[in-house]
């Protein structure tokens, strides 16, 4: 790998095992919904602005009427996706829910293959096809410890992953911006969609409420954004999709380690699956052979989104 991609697969590392724990902090709030989203949402400004101030980000030359819309656009399917995923958590417990919203790499390769006439080789399809494989096991194997609502919680997921993907393909096209900007604007974003249904009237009193909210809005948003964005940018579609798999481990063993909910040999079997599949994306291991897949319709557009 270049030394650009090497950097970007470190912080989707970083950025994917930090979120693996976001599930437990979202249900220590004991919260609604959407009163947790709009408060990760002004927690999370805090940092980005700093950052931007302290970086000069500024100026008029630095993103484009255009550029912003598009950040805008993120900011819509990153809030979607808060929303539906953190209200799975409890449906169908957190482990179950990150693992089928971690079927949104492959949403991500299916846009990248229809919009942006992206290629994928048979060696990084079939590590994707292992991945997926631990979801499932991962999956199938907790069908016993579901939530209150265990469909439910499936739909839910799925439409988070949906909206990532959405979110994700859109930020694809704003190579040269700096990330702690996209990231700005898609809070500033969330807080005008929030802020009109967030409970005002009856705030959180406790401590480790409020500290639960502000670590969701500080390190989940603050830190793993600037390390999402900034990973996206430089890493090909195929290498985020495995890359995106440590989360699903991660949030399981949080979900073990917190909430005691215990993983049995599917589940271990699973994530074992993920890990080597990641890694071997990574790594770059080809034992699938070279050949090309890629989609006839519709053509490469000579400018993606615009």
């Amino acid at each position: 790998m270049t030394t650009t991609t090497t950097r970007g697969a470190i912080e989707m590392t970083a950025a994917m095992a930090i979120s693996g724990t976001i599930g437990a902090f979202v249900l220590f709030s004991n919260q609604p919904v959407i009163d947790v989203v709009f408060w990760r949402c002004v927690f999370g400004a805090v940092p980005l602005l700093i950052a931007c101030v302290a970086l000069g980000l500024f100026r008029r030359d630095t993103i484009t009427p255009r550029q912003f819309l598009l950040a805008t656009l993120g900011g819509v399917a990153i809030v979607a996706n808060w929303l539906l995923l953190f209200a799975a958590y409890p449906r169908a417990s957190i482990s179950i829910a990150t693992a089928v919203y971690n079927t949104q790499p492959f949403m991500l390769v299916a846009f990248g293959v229809l919009f942006l006439g992206e290629r994928l080789t048979a060696h990084k399809l079939g590590w994707l096809a292992i991945a997926f494989a631990g979801v499932v096991l991962i999956a199938n194997g907790k069908t016993g410890s579901g939530g209150s609502d265990y469909l439910g919680g499936i739909l839910l997921s799925l439409g988070a992953a949906f909206f990532y993907a959405i979110a994700a393909l859109v930020t694809k096209q704003l190579r040269g911006i700096p990330p702690h900007l996209i990231a700005l604007i898609q809070v500033g974003v969330g807080m005008l969609m929030a802020a009109p249904f967030a409970g005002f009237s009856s705030l959180p009193t406790s401590a480790a409420t409020w500290g639960s909210l502000a670590a969701i809005g500080v390190v989940h948003t603050g830190l793993v954004y600037i390390l999402l964005y900034g990973a996206i940018q430089k890493l090909p579609t195929p290498l985020i999709g495995a890359l995106s798999f440590i989360y699903p481990v991660v949030a399981i063993l949080v979900d073990f380690i917190v909430f005691g909910h215990r993983l049995g040999g599917w589940q271990l079997l699973g994530a074992a699956a993920i890990l080597v599949a990641a890694a071997a994306m990574t790594l770059g291991w080809e034992p699938f052979g070279r050949r090309m897949i890629s989609a006839r319709w519709p053509p490469k557009p000579q400018r993606p989104l615009s």
